[in-house]
């Protein structure tokens, strides 16, 4: 399913630099969100066990609103690498601040709808009154940050697209470490408990969204193009985002599903899964990295209506990510004894770890290929037909998860069966990648 690189050496060594220079910090950005909510849950842990359960409530939410507005990033990154690739700088400014006030707009509209539902969207989960009584505090605070959280993320869109990986990974350590501080500043020295750990935290996404707001304005007045709200530019931002939207939503719906069939496992099960869901999330972090170089290279050549090179970054992306799959699964299955015990000293959970860890060393190879080839359509677009594929892989692994719950065959089975997810969604991809019709070239 992989093509084959096609271009002449000097092109490929060329691709590889270009590869890396984009990669190299997008990976650092992204590993340091989950290295910073790591260092949150320490910091509320010690506040209490009622406190972090309540975290982890909250957080879940605010996790599905990211996931779902993750869009605002992706479609402004392949709008601006598009236009600009074609030499039109100033429409993908343009286009870029649009998508940035849709952000907002959409941030604001959300962060109000949640402080109000707050307590009944909490009420949901199902927890004690105790633990839902400290979600619902965090929660009233912290989505106050949504509009400064969504925003940032078409900014980085934005900043994607014009190839500038850097600026967003310096704004993202930066905001990160400032977050650490606030919420230590808060929660203890101030005595706020959770809230100030959700204080801290909106300070510090309202210091990022600053920033990078400021960087992509700058750019933009320096283009000459006139600052202020397009309100049709918006409008097609909102349109053309509703395909993606559908897409991480089915992709919300598989995790759900697989969350739900490992609950009714039992405990240790459950113990297991959640640990080798942490470790993959890792793992999807770091191969997401090739899928934003792709977004923003693939924009870049069909704007310039160069499909050979497409092609070329295409196929080199795609063996990488096998690739980086296939150390990232080396290095699990060397590991994985030593890597059980730093997460659970019970022994049962030891052993399904273990296990499970091999499983998980099987199925990352299929997701490099995966990821590259989800940043190669959305790079090109192709929003309509991820959507569709997202759908066809939902529906297929579905039945899987169930047949595995019937049977009562445990977390094992159950990670064999998102291998069979992540294959529906390779066949998907790649019937896609190996045609011309996502191939539309110009701005």
């Amino acid at each position: 399913m992989v093509p084959s690189p096609t271009s002449p050496p000097q092109t490929r060594t060329s691709l590889s630099q270009e590869i890396l220079a984009l990669a190299i910090p997008a990976f650092a950005t992204l590993v340091s969100e989950p290295l910073l909510l790591m260092a949150d849950s320490a910091m509320v842990g010690h506040l209490g066990t009622r406190q972090l359960a309540g975290l982890g409530l909250a957080s879940s939410v605010l996790n599905i609103i990211n996931g779902l507005c993750v869009f605002l990033a992706y479609g402004t990154t392949s709008l601006v690498a598009r236009r600009i690739g074609a030499g039109d700088s100033r429409r993908a400014l343009a286009g870029g601040i649009d998508g940035m006030a849709l952000g907002l707009g959409l941030g604001s509209l959300l962060a109000v709808v949640l402080n109000l539902t707050a307590p009944t969207v909490i009420g949901w989960y199902g927890a004690g009154p105790e633990v839902s009584s400290q979600a619902v505090d965090y929660l009233r605070i912290a989505c106050w940050g949504l509009p400064m959280l969504l925003l940032m993320l078409a900014s980085t869109g934005v900043l994607r697209g014009m190839k500038d990986t850097r600026t967003p990974l310096t704004v993202a350590v930066s905001m990160n470490l400032a977050n650490i501080g606030l919420n230590a500043l808060f929660m203890y020295g101030m005595g706020m408990g959770i809230r100030g750990s959700a204080t801290g935290t909106l300070l510090a996404q309202a210091i990022g969204a600053s920033v990078l707001t400021a960087v992509v304005l700058r750019g933009a007045v320096r283009a000459g193009v006139p600052l202020g709200v397009r309100v049709h530019g918006v409008l097609e931002a909102a349109r053309g985002g509703i395909w993606l939207v559908m897409r991480s939503a089915w992709l919300q719906a598989s995790l759900a599903v697989t969350v739900a069939v490992a609950a009714r496992t039992g405990q240790v099960g459950l113990a297991g899964h959640q640990v080798t869901n942490s470790i993959w999330s890792f793992l999807c972090l770091a191969l997401d990295a090739l899928a934003i170089a792709a977004q923003a290279m693939v924009g870049h050549e069909l704007g310039r209506g160069d499909a050979g090179k497409v092609r070329s970054i295409t196929a080199k992306l795609c063996w990488w990510g096998v690739a980086g799959g296939l150390v990232f699964a080396a290095g699990l299955v060397l590991v994985r004894g030593v890597l059980a015990p730093v997460f659970t000293p019970d022994a049962e959970v030891q052993q399904l770890l273990v296990r499970l860890l091999l499983v998980l060393a099987l199925i990352t190879p299929i997701g490099g290929i995966v990821f590259v080839l989800d940043g190669v359509l959305i790079g090109a677009g192709d929003a309509r037909y991820l959507a569709f594929a997202g759908m066809v892989a939902t529906l297929a692994y579905v039945p899987m998860a169930l047949a595995v719950d019937h049977a009562g065959r445990g977390v094992i089975w159950l990670w064999l069966a998102y291998g069979g997810y992540l294959l529906a969604r390779v066949a998907t991809l790649a019937l896609r990648a190996r045609s011309d019709a996502w191939m539309r070239l110009g701005a």
